[in-house]
């Protein structure tokens, strides 16, 4: 089984089901698979073959839905990239991934046009209208830029109702999603069609989905949180999703009342939004039966604060694009650990390793390594890099973590983010939790810093809820909850804290700002 063929099969039992809402508009799971296989036929009418990859440069839309599954029925690799990234960054990606087609939005045709003589190897470029763009006056029906151009309706339009498409073997790559390169260029995870549906399956009757539930969307559909999740996970199980282009605390309570939804998936930012939101205009999420947070460690007193305020719970999990990416959630029907990302799921295992690869006694700290039908293939043209990531069947993950009696995992941070003050290990993740119960507090991030007699020492940055909290007031504070080496050496009040595109804290970009 895979993605695309559970889609139709779905779509054959609950045709007439809404299998997604977007602005306001819906779409039943007959017009989606409809939507889909002469997408995949207008591909191939095209010259796209199996085993082709295509760059999809879109953000959360029917759109990214349509051309996901088309290219996966049509046996084609897909590669999701972020639309808001750099020229070059995307350039890099394309041409890396050996793309043969783009499908991007009509928004980026600028981009496209001077981007175009540099990427040879795409032969198609299939343009999305969306409101947006016919604001800006970008007429796409009306495109002749230049021959390789397309629009997604033409391509939608050409495609044939009786098309079936290849067989796919479980071991074929689906997608490459590339890594955020915080350790030098992207490097692009291969996950096959075994990875992405057996996750999806293993994560959907964890979370008990099914045809009742609606999902809210808001996540970006490019990255691999939002797509297994909020979006493959849902469409599996007769579920509809409520497609979200950008995530406001606003709107989600908007699409609370309109829509009733039953699961709501973010990350630690976008609750803490939430709650600060509410507090200030009010807003209620009762209609949830389930919260699910990842991307990043959420602060326990952000958690234990958003389920006081809302009555929901919030069910915490863990996963990195390599392994499609869940490892970890709190149990639904155990007790769930404040703090903690939970027990493996069905069909995949985490142990915890010392640098010899030896498994650590518990409550002791090593990295986290993950085994299951759910780990990627390896990186795409990187041999040495999988191997190295990939060893005897177990992915070595990067992240700090420990385990208790009772097999809850705890990540305590990124092995790279770890800071050594003379000598002694400081996790940032801690130091933000001190600083996460401050009552003035919105949002803190600790980074490590040079420093001459030390190695290095830890700084910290805060928003701040009142303006007369001040540094000093802080740092007596983190004195009476930290040991002395552990201590901010500095605290730097700031508006906002750096967020990549899901908003998750950046804290790479003030280690940047600290060393420039």
């Amino acid at each position: 089984m895979n993605l695309t063929k559970q889609l139709h099969e779905t779509a054959q039992i609950k045709g007439s089901k809404p299998a997604y809402y977007f602005m306001d508009q819906s779409s039943t799971y007959a017009e989606l698979d409809a939507a889909v296989t002469k997408f995949a036929s207008g591909l191939e009418q095209l010259g796209v073959e199996k085993g082709d990859h295509i760059a999809l440069l879109l953000g959360n839309s029917p759109h990214f839905v349509i051309a996901l599954h088309g290219a996966l029925r049509l046996g084609a690799t897909i590669i999701p990239v972020n639309p808001i990234y750099t020229p070059d960054e995307i350039g890099y990606i394309v041409n890396n991934g050996d793309v043969k087609a783009v499908v991007a939005l009509d928004l980026l045709l600028p981009l496209v046009e001077k981007m175009h003589p540099a990427l040879p190897k795409v032969e198609n470029y299939i343009i999305c209208e969306t409101p947006q763009g016919k604001e800006s006056g970008v007429d796409v029906t009306a495109l002749s830029v230049f021959p390789k151009l397309k629009s997604f309706s033409q391509v939608l339009g050409s495609g044939d109702l009786g098309f079936t498409g290849p067989e796919l073997e479980d071991d074929e790559v689906a997608i490459i999603l590339y890594t955020s390169g915080t350790t030098g260029k992207p490097k692009g995870a291969m996950l096959t069609h075994k990875n992405l549906y057996s996750n999806a399956k293993d994560v959907s009757d964890y979370l008990h989905m099914n045809e009742e539930d609606r999902v809210v969307t808001t996540l970006p559909m490019f990255h691999v949180f939002c797509l297994t999740v909020a979006l493959n996970a849902p469409l599996m199980n007769g579920a509809t999703i409520i497609i979200d282009p950008k995530f406001s605390p606003k709107e989600m309570f908007r699409l609370v009342e309109t829509y009733k939804p039953t699961v709501f998936a973010g990350v630690p930012t976008m609750y803490n939004f939430l709650l600060q939101y509410a507090e200030s205009y009010g807003g209620d999420l009762r209609s949830l039966r389930l919260c699910i947070s990842g991307g990043s460690a959420m602060p326990v007193a952000l958690l234990k604060n958003f389920e006081q305020k809302f009555n929901v719970l919030i069910s915490e999990g863990y996963g990195l694009s390599e392994a499609s990416p869940v490892t970890c959630f709190n149990p639904l029907d155990r007790p769930r650990k404040a703090g903690s990302i939970g027990q493996s799921i069905v069909n995949v295992e985490n142990k915890i390793v010392n640098e010899l690869g030896e498994e650590v006694p518990v409550g002791e700290v090593g990295e986290l390594i993950v085994r299951g039908p759910n780990v990627m293939k390896g990186y795409y043209k990187m041999p040495e890099e999988s191997a190295a990531t990939i060893k005897e069947g177990w992915l070595y993950t990067g992240d700090l973590a420990r385990m208790d009696e009772e097999g809850y995992f705890y990540i305590v941070d990124r092995k790279k983010e770890l800071i050594i003050v003379g000598g002694y290990n400081v996790y940032p993740r801690e130091v933000e939790e001190v600083l996460y119960d401050h009552p003035d507090v919105v949002e803190a991030a600790a980074i490590g810093v040079p420093d001459p007699n030390l190695g290095e020492a830890v700084k910290c940055y805060v928003v701040k809820k009142n303006p007369s909290l001040t540094e000093a007031n802080l740092q007596e504070y983190c004195a009476q909850h930290l040991a002395k080496y552990k201590l901010p050496s500095s605290i730097e009040f700031l508006e906002e804290l750096p967020k990549n595109t899901t908003g998750k804290i950046l804290r790479r970009a003030l280690k940047t700002q600290v060393l420039q």
